[in-house]
């Protein structure tokens, strides 16, 4: 059986969810699960649904008769094939712990897409993406080059052509037409100091202030600084006998469970934005 997921947000209206179920019966499809939320501020409905159908009844077949229905309700819609993986350009700097995290959640088939490439700023990953066999492309940013560095980071991109980008720890920020090129296809990950704590030794600075929380922050890239949308947040409890290297020991454990979470979340098709936040279907 083939299996497709419908993802729609459109303006709430009476019997949306009948009108999708019918239409999905209508065309020899199955409900293998289903989500749905009404955001009462802005007025609109988020549905999430798998369905299963028979081979013969391909993709291209379903969105042609669909659209007539989603232009009916004004909906942003996509329709995705479930057996087709997606393509993951993995981006760092220096860090490894999220880095050779994903990478072996690869590895070890966790991940619902495939890790095509490792592109860094920095040589020091590329042992690591040797031995898990994956490809490395080192771009350098200086500073008295760096705008021909950003072109040539970006024509690195996409020269990968990835569906989804992970920027794990990659300490550079990037070019506004990146963002807008990959609008909701770049995962970034951080510390959740942030505001408090901005710049270098923010363990140390959180340490001295006393903090009682640490945590992480998975969310999409956009053009205001660590500012988009987010997918998925966690959080752990410290006091005053925890240095600031235990902190960032326990920080970058958090950091790496947040990271996963939030990318498999958008490869599995569950995570739609709303302004400037997330609905996400786990």
């Amino acid at each position: 059986m083939n299996t497709y997921r419908l993802l729609i947000s459109c303006p709430d209206a009476h019997g949306l969810v009948a009108k999708v179920s019918q239409f999905i019966f209508e065309h020899n499809g199955n409900i293998k699960e289903a989500h749905h939320h009404l955001d009462a501020q802005n007025k609109r409905f988020f549905m999430r649904i798998e369905i299963e159908s028979n081979p013969t009844h391909l993709l291209d077949d379903f969105k042609q008769a669909f659209t007539q229905l989603a232009k009916q309700y004004q909906m942003n819609w996509q329709m995705n094939d479930a057996n087709q993986r997606k393509r993951i350009l993995i981006m760092g700097s220096k860090s490894s712990h999220c880095v050779a995290d994903l990478l072996h959640r690869g590895h070890e088939n966790e991940l619902e897409g495939n890790i095509i490439g490792i592109l860094s700023n920095h040589n020091k990953l590329s042992k690591i993406a040797s031995w898990y066999e994956v490809d490395f492309k080192q771009v350098a940013i200086e500073k008295a080059t760096k705008t021909a560095d950003m072109a040539k980071m970006m024509n690195t991109v996409d020269s990968f052509n990835p569906d989804v980008i992970v920027l794990a720890r990659y300490m550079q920020i990037i070019p506004k037409s990146m963002c807008e090129k990959y609008q909701g296809k770049i995962i970034n990950i951080h510390h959740s100091f942030l505001p408090s704590f901005v710049g270098a030794n923010p363990y140390q600075r959180a340490a001295d202030r006393g903090v009682k929380l640490i945590g992480a922050t998975c969310h999409y890239i956009t053009n205001e600084l660590d500012e988009g949308p987010i997918i998925e947040q966690d959080v752990l409890r410290v006091d005053h006998s925890d240095s600031a290297a235990e902190m960032q020991k326990m920080g970058q454990d958090i950091e790496k469970i947040t990271l996963a979470k939030g990318l498999q979340y958008h490869l599995e098709d569950r995570v739609l934005t709303c302004n400037n936040k997330t609905v996400v279907f786990r």
